[in-house]
């Protein structure tokens, strides 16, 4: 494998001179390391990444991706691997645009926590100051025992159990949305009930018409009480708390306050047209039914959610994630102090999140997984990391303790292809 870090030094220079002279307005970028070495890495170890995509590229697992680390702000690693077109043999490039899913969760958690900061919004406010529609909930339990509340975990909408409906004991909050402990829209027995409000992700318009529209899901289970997963619909809730309260749409929010401060411009709900070749063509989206294909389409979204939506290239979230690593701040623009990033990235949730069958050794924040017990976790993760992972395969995490961010862009869904990488990642530090 070819040792980059030469070329990239000299091709960064290269572009910041030019910017310079022709006067051009170019976004500053994460430098490069002049090796691996000296930021407490082996080059021959981080070399075994690309063994390691190219494995599963080899077996058919995934088409392609792209892999990036960074260490005490700077760059490591950065590769293309694979194809971005399948049929046309097209190679995957570093800057392919790829769709985030649920990778897009974080950016509404920091988009949360600055409102939270200005003390706009609190942890404890019900949403129902913003949206009444949320005032007076109900919960889904099954009829039978009678004198018990029972709210089964999960249920198939095509079988649902008899059921009957009781109140809520409290108001939905903001810390129990951004938590997932809300019961909203999280695949139990309330949101197979609720199809109608729930509303299929193609028939969306935004989030000013939807939101409302959500206080009539019934709930899975009594606020707080458990942790389950709505991926696409409670953080959405947030995201129209922080338009009302900014009097910006969601995506000119982000923009402003997010994308423009850590030079993010390969970043957007919806790609320009100029930049739509940059898109990998996913292997299978071609037979997507309507619902997959309000996720596939990359250029007509008029719903600018907080959980899934946006797509992005890997660049970019080593940015994002190095501002978390920094505490807040990057290339001299503060977006959180400190101490915020540090709530958003504490378990706020108790052990509701490591009960779940599978997860071992974490927590949850706002809106992100940490890492409390890094040998139960089986991640390779430093107790205090954090991060989270979209449907298609993407992930990103930030290790303040190893002052790391890593990266890994694929759109295939296989769990063992993001664990390989991180495992890969951390046997390369060597200090």
């Amino acid at each position: 494998m070819k040792n980059n870090f030469t070329s990239k030094r000299s091709l960064s220079f290269l572009t910041l001179v030019l910017c310079l002279i022709g006067g051009l307005s170019c976004a500053q970028d994460l430098p490069w390391a002049s090796s691996a070495e000296e930021v407490g890495m082996s080059t021959e170890q981080l070399n075994r990444i690309n063994d390691v995509i190219q494995g599963h590229i080899d077996a058919g697992t995934i088409q392609g991706a792209v892999t990036g680390v960074a260490r005490r702000g700077k760059i490591v690693h950065l590769e293309a691997h694979g194809l971005m077109n399948v049929a046309d043999g097209k190679p995957m490039q570093e800057d392919a645009l790829f769709i985030m899913m649920s990778s897009t969760k974080p950016i509404l958690g920091v988009a949360a926590m600055m409102l939270i900061e200005e003390g706009l919004i609190r942890p404890s406010d019900p949403v129902s100051k913003w949206i009444p529609e949320f005032a007076e909930m109900q919960v889904a339990v099954l009829r039978e025992p009678a004198d018990e509340d029972i709210s089964p975990p999960y249920v198939n909408p095509t079988n649902i159990p008899e059921h009957r409906l009781v109140p809520a004991e409290r108001e939905i909050t903001v810390h129990d949305i951004l938590t997932h402990t809300s019961g909203l829209a999280s695949s139990g027995l309330g949101n197979a009930i609720s199809e109608d409000a729930v509303l299929w992700l193609d028939t969306r318009e935004s989030l000013a018409t939807n939101v409302p529209k959500y206080g009539d899901i019934v709930l899975d289970f009594q606020p707080g009480d458990r942790w389950r997963y709505s991926s696409a619909t409670a953080l959405d809730v947030i995201a129209r708390i922080i338009e009302i309260e900014s009097g910006l749409s969601l995506d000119e929010f982000v923009q402003r306050r997010i994308f423009e401060p850590l030079g993010m411009n390969d970043t957007w709900w919806n790609v320009p047209e100029e930049y739509q070749d940059r898109v990998i063509d996913i292997v299978g989206s071609d037979t997507a039914s309507p619902t997959e294909a309000a996720i596939y389409d990359t250029s007509h979204s008029t719903y600018f959610g907080g959980s899934y939506g946006l797509k992005s290239t890997a660049g970019d979230y080593l940015r994002f994630e190095q501002m978390l690593v920094n505490g807040g701040e990057l290339f001299g623009n503060r977006l959180l102090n400190p101490e915020t990033v540090r709530l958003m990235s504490s378990n706020q949730v108790g052990d509701l999140f490591s009960n779940i069958p599978g997860i071992n050794g974490q927590g949850f924040g706002y809106t992100v997984a940490t890492t409390e017990d890094p040998i139960a976790s089986k991640q390779g993760r430093s107790k205090g990391a954090f991060g989270w992972t979209g449907a298609l395969g993407t992930r990103s995490w930030s290790d303040p303790a190893e002052e790391l961010t890593a990266v890994i862009m694929i759109q295939q869904s296989v769990s063992i292809v993001q664990s390989d990488f991180e495992h890969a990642v951390y046997q390369a530090i060597i200090d």
